[in-house]
């Protein structure tokens, strides 16, 4: 159980932008547009434009700031979203997608827009492979053929392109971070363990290699050992939802509820909609079933074609009763 659901969660944000899973995606996400610093003629509209890799044009919408976005039926591969404004478009993000289980992924928008031109900001709180490390040349051409490999789910292979970069330059700890991640998709805990450790080695505050270190760590049932490397990156990212749900699930798999509770309470404060998951079993379990059947609620309000929602319905529904 543990193990698949943290090989899950763990390619989620290894690969900076891949969601897992096997034939269909949802891809959604909040869209935040700064347009303070434009003068003149008001927005007239704002689309969405989501294209394959080769250019055809999966699908488009018309969205408001402030609005989210929802494409369906995503299969695996590359792709691109394109802001466009009034025709024009004004940012471009590469997105990966592939794997092995179904799933949705959230990639949300910060723009500011600064006349015809938009910058992308991170949203707070997303951990990712925003730390970039200077490549050389042939070493950026191996690591990019690796991700290549990784989205075909060919992992020895992407294995062996990355042990290649880092055999000509073993200071590059994203390519060690994505090794370990090849690892663990090969269910080589151990080895995973030893990559994310030595990137993080190379650079102790790379907020994606502490991620994956509690991941694989958890994986491995090592939860008195995955506490060190979460605490820390609660330290650098108190506004990571995917921390704080990790960071709760240690604790759950410790029999330590009350501990858990604050963590996945802002775990689903910040977004995470498995957090109210979790936080409904465990109320339940402590017969709090109104406040599991709070929680089940929030829970289906983000993920409300969760295959099972009948079930948490009939719940719900039975603590309603007069």
């Amino acid at each position: 159980m543990i193990k698949s659901t943290f090989r899950a969660l763990i390619v989620l944000l290894a690969l900076t932008q891949i969601a897992l899973a096997q034939g269909k995606y949802t891809l959604f996400g909040d869209v935040k547009i700064d347009d303070s610093k434009v003068q003149g003629q008001a927005r007239l509209s704002i689309n969405l434009i989501l294209y394959t890799e080769s250019g055809s044009v999966v699908g488009r919408q018309a969205i408001m700031a402030g609005s989210r976005y929802r494409f369906v039926g995503i299969r695996t591969g590359a792709y691109d979203l394109v802001i466009q404004i009034d025709n024009n478009e004004v940012a471009r993000i590469r997105t990966i997608v592939g794997g092995s289980i179904e799933t949705e992924y959230r990639q949300d928008l910060d723009l500011e827009l600064q006349s015809n031109r938009a910058t992308v900001r991170p949203k707070p709180g997303t951990i990712s492979a925003a730390d970039l490390y200077e490549r050389t040349a042939d070493n950026q051409t191996l690591f990019t053929k690796a991700r290549s490999a990784m989205v075909k789910q060919k992992y020895g292979d992407a294995a062996a392109l990355l042990q290649q970069l880092l055999a000509a330059d073993p200071k590059d700890f994203g390519a060690w971070a994505e090794l370990g991640t090849t690892f663990f998709l090969q269910d080589k805990f151990g080895d995973a363990e030893k990559a994310y450790r030595r990137a993080l080695a190379e650079k102790p505050k790379f907020a994606l290699g502490l991620l994956n270190l509690g991941r694989v760590l958890i994986a491995q049932k090592k939860f008195d050992e995955a506490l060190p490397p979460l605490t820390q990156l609660i330290e650098l990212r108190n506004d990571s939802a995917d921390a704080n749900f990790l960071m709760g699930e240690v604790y759950l798999q410790k029999k330590q509820g009350s501990r858990a509770v604050p963590y996945l309470k802002e775990a689903a404060r910040l977004g995470q909609a498995d957090a109210h998951l979790r936080l409904a079993t465990l109320y339940n379990a402590a017969g709090l079933k109104s406040e599991a059947a709070l929680e089940y609620e929030e829970f289906l309000k983000k993920k409300p074609d969760y295959p099972n929602r009948k079930e948490l319905d009939r719940y719900i529904a039975e603590q309603k009763k007069p």
